[in-house]
């Protein structure tokens, strides 16, 4: 379309697309440093800068940034790879398997995805409806999945709808059966990581007339997901919550989306004799900028000590290998996922690090309305056209190429032929939270070991 056959807020919104777009290609090349008061300990100005570039060119960054790990002095910060000498590594003509199963039980339909994560529930609400399109996009292309969150499902996701997972929380927002008969999916959230205990809550800043109209509310009013469903108090409630969807889409696979109390690996194995397929195990890393700070790191458990606590647990029951076990809340690089997977899960969510891909500096005004700069987690008509779906696609597929490139070259290292050889191998992994404190803030010590 010519420049001049364009309407005044089409060129307004033109110009701050390609704007964006520059900065993005722009920052991470180093030319004017850092931007300052980019990210956090965890989320690095590295960290985001390096995702940008894995966006834009489908490879990890060459120019010095540091795109493993952060510097949050714990967690995955401080663990890193045993690896083995060259001479060990599995010859590179060989093609490393990433794929995973997504059914485990001997009855229901065999999904099986190319890769070891897919994408993680953000309702319409928390974000736009072009990012919701863009992460749909992708995730056929990839042969994968995304979520749609708490907050319904919207028109322009049905093309997309064997690739989305439908989420049924506390709140029922949106839930329709015509979406549960949809989705080969469907994911019960009993518990989020970055909000434990409290349930969803969007902000009326944020419940504009189309989010409202979805979520079958009232416009401008906050609308809060209640934690716990009142009506699951036990393993038999349970059962009866997934026999309440299996009866309206009986082929559907399931899966609870749980947070990590001390007694996670009770909820897990319950969740198993409950009926369900896949258990997402969601740390307290996770959230948006609307998730309450004091949520997020003073209750739930460390993703990196609940995902071992409930592999273990799992062996003991002997069902280990009768669910698949997710990993969610903090996953920001491939190493992240490499790791996460050796400590004991089969795979992992992705929903913070796809939004940084499409230009993320986590400036934490997500709970605001017209909060976000970069027209992510709004539904303001005019801000959220700054993502064009398939732009947004392009970025988050290029980002996958990156990381599916880095995990196969991780397990080749450890002399391993397939991703799913890795799961539960904890002696892989080695604790370097001494050493690092000796060594330059931001490197942790990761370079010289890949």
């Amino acid at each position: 379309m010519k420049q001049n056959s364009l309407t005044p807020e089409a060129l307004i919104i033109t110009k701050h697309q390609e704007a964006l777009h520059k900065g993005f290609r722009t920052w991470p090349n180093l030319a004017f440093d850092r931007p300052p008061a980019m990210g956090d300990a965890r989320w690095t100005d590295d960290l985001i800068l390096a995702t940008w570039t894995q966006a834009e060119t489908g490879r990890p960054p060459e120019n010095g940034l540091e795109f493993r790990v952060g510097r949050s002095g714990g967690g995955f910060d401080v663990l890193t790879f045993k690896f083995l000498p060259r001479e060990l590594w599995v010859p590179e003509q060989e093609t490393i398997d990433t794929s995973i199963s997504l059914n485990r039980r001997p009855y229901d339909q065999e999904i099986e995805i190319p890769v070891p994560w897919y994408g993680a529930g953000m309702s319409y609400g928390s974000i736009s409806e072009q990012i919701m399109l863009a992460r749909a996009k992708v995730a056929r292309q990839w042969s994968t999945f995304t979520c749609t969150g708490e907050g319904g499902y919207p028109e322009s996701l049905v093309p997309y709808r064997d690739h989305v997972i439908t989420q049924v929380a506390t709140g029922m927002f949106g839930v329709r059966e015509e979406t549960i008969m949809w989705a080969p999916i469907i994911e019960f959230k009993y518990a989020q990581g970055a909000k434990p205990g409290l349930g969803g809550h969007l902000l009326g800043d944020k419940a504009t007339a189309s989010v409202a109209k979805m979520r079958e509310s009232v416009p401008w009013i906050s609308l809060f997901s209640p934690f716990p469903f009142h009506s699951v108090y036990s393993v038999e409630d349970h059962k009866k919550h997934i026999d309440w969807v299996k009866t309206i889409n009986p082929g559907a696979l399931i899966s609870v989306k749980v947070s990590t109390p001390a007694d996670v690996d009770m909820v897990a194995v319950g969740s198993y004799y409950a009926g369900a397929h896949i258990i997402q195990i969601d740390g307290g890393y996770g959230g948006t900028g609307a998730a309450p700070e004091i949520a997020k790191k003073n209750i739930a458990m460390p993703i990196e000590l609940a995902i071992p606590k409930v592999h273990r647990f799992l062996i003991q029951e002997g069902i280990r290998d009768e669910v698949v076990l997710m990993a969610s809340g903090g996953i920001r690089t491939a190493d992240d996922i490499a790791k996460i997977i050796a400590l004991g899960a089969d795979g992992c969510i992705l929903g913070t690090s796809e939004l940084v891909a499409l230009g993320c500096t986590r400036c934490s005004n997500c709970e605001r309305g017209r909060g976000c700069p970069f027209g992510l987690t709004t539904t303001d008509p005019q801000l959220s056209q700054l993502v064009d779906p398939d732009w947004g696609a392009e970025r988050i597929d290029r980002l996958y190429a990156s990381y599916q490139m880095q995990l196969r070259d991780i397990v080749r290292r450890l002399g391993l032929r397939n991703v799913r050889e890795l799961r539960g191998c904890m002696d892989l992994l080695i604790y370097r939270g001494q050493a690092n404190r000796k060594e330059k803030e931001g490197h942790y010590g990761a370079r010289s070991n890949h």
